[in-house]
């Protein structure tokens, strides 16, 4: 459709572009599905990506990111630049949905709905670029690689994602399984959470279990910091303040009648806000000195922080939840924080940002993310065109 057919309500316009646009869009998800990547590895997404770029007449670049996509929409009028990202990258994750679209790659899948992200972006960009005209401003696409714990938006930064044209404000979104195809979903504030990671190996001095007095038993001592850990939490991060810490592994000995020489704990913290950070970090510095102390191992820890706590800022949100309103009805509601982390905080660190829940519940499912029989409802995908593309019409008005 060109853009002198296109109705003059906004509404309408989209509503119609979107509703054209639907068919192709869930055959590029399902072909996306079928063949899913991990991160810094998404050469045949980011090609599907840009052949739809090139298709649509949108100029854009690749290897932004090492695997990354932007394009850009340039407005009718002078404005500010706004981008709307989308993240690529599956899961190893071995399938078991049955669908006849099913990942054919052994032991990965898109069992966080990248693939729906990836298409549901790409039907933004058919919208938009026929609505050019109307915008006051530019609209800068970015397909980023990597989100899931790899580095993908910090590695798009680094090569320039947000400068050439320097991005003013930007919207991202996430599917969302608990809430219903045709529902949205929005949080002030802190949305998600940074995701810090601790590696900490203690050392003690092995030896034979009948004679545990000749030596230094470092999974006894894990045993105590484990323990201690969960402390941190209950005893010394505020309670109105959310906080998890989380040991997801306990590596050590080789079989039942040697102590070991040393073992190794790993886990994540995830906070809402810097003070708590901080304190968690600290807290379990202090303890893991503690127990070196205590109990006569050697302590080494490494402790990465990761993403920051998304913030959304409401110069950004309030004009969206107001554009989803007008275009699809009262359709989006006010929800809570999660402690999930998600690296597009980054971006949101640099300039006003807002991400926004898209429902993708099926009807009779009670599906969640990173699970290998996850299927999001395909109806996200035209709906979550419409909201994003009316929300960008709004801020570059």
């Amino acid at each position: 459709m060109s853009t002198t057919s296109l109705a003059n309500d906004p509404t309408t316009a989209i509503a119609t572009l979107a509703e054209q646009a639907a068919p192709g869009l869930i055959a590029i998800r399902r072909d996306i599905h079928a063949h899913p990547e991990l991160g810094f590895e998404e050469h045949r997404t980011a090609a599907t990506v840009a052949a739809e770029l090139t298709r649509l007449g949108i100029a854009h670049r690749t290897g932004i990111g090492k695997t990354g996509v932007v394009g850009l929409i340039e407005g009718g009028r002078p404005g500010p630049v706004l981008a709307i990202r989308a993240d690529m990258d599956a899961l190893p994750i071995a399938e078991e949905t049955g669908l006849p679209f099913a990942s054919t790659a052994p032991g990965l899948m898109h069992a966080c709905g990248h693939d729906i992200h990836t298409a549901t972006l790409l039907g933004v960009a058919a919208v938009l670029k026929e609505m050019a005209p109307r915008l006051a401003g530019t609209v800068k696409l970015v397909f980023q690689p990597a989100e899931e714990g790899l580095g993908g938006m910090a590695a798009m930064i680094a090569d320039g994602v947000m400068d050439a044209p320097r991005v003013d404000m930007a919207l991202g979104f996430h599917n969302q399984p608990d809430l219903p195809v045709g529902r949205f979903g929005y949080v002030r504030g802190a949305t998600l959470a940074a995701s810090d990671r601790f590696d900490i190996t203690l050392t003690g001095k092995s030896g034979h279990a009948a004679a545990p007095h000749t030596t230094i038993d470092p999974i006894m001592a894990g045993v105590a910091l484990v323990a201690q850990m969960q402390t941190v939490v209950s005893r010394e991060v505020p309670p109105l303040r959310p906080a998890v810490v989380t040991v997801g592994a306990f590596k050590g000995g080789t079989t039942h009648n040697i102590i070991a020489e040393s073992c190794l704990i790993q886990g994540t913290v995830r906070t809402l806000d810097p003070m708590t950070r901080d304190l968690a970090e600290a807290a379990i510095r202090r303890l893991c000195e503690g127990v070196a102390a205590g109990m006569r191992v050697r302590a080494d820890i490494k402790y990465r922080r990761g993403t920051p706590p998304l913030r959304n800022d409401d110069r950004v949100l309030d004009p969206a939840i107001a554009a989803v309103a007008a275009q699809l009805g009262a359709v989006i509601e006010e929800g809570r924080p999660s402690m999930g982390g998600e690296d597009f905080a980054l971006m949101a660190d640099l300039v006003p940002s807002f991400q926004l829940r898209v429902g993708s519940g099926a009807p009779g499912r009670d599906d969640r993310l990173h699970n290998a029989r996850y299927q999001p409802d395909e109806a996200s995908i035209p709906l979550g065109v419409q909201a994003l593309s009316r929300a960008a019409l709004e801020l570059l008005s």
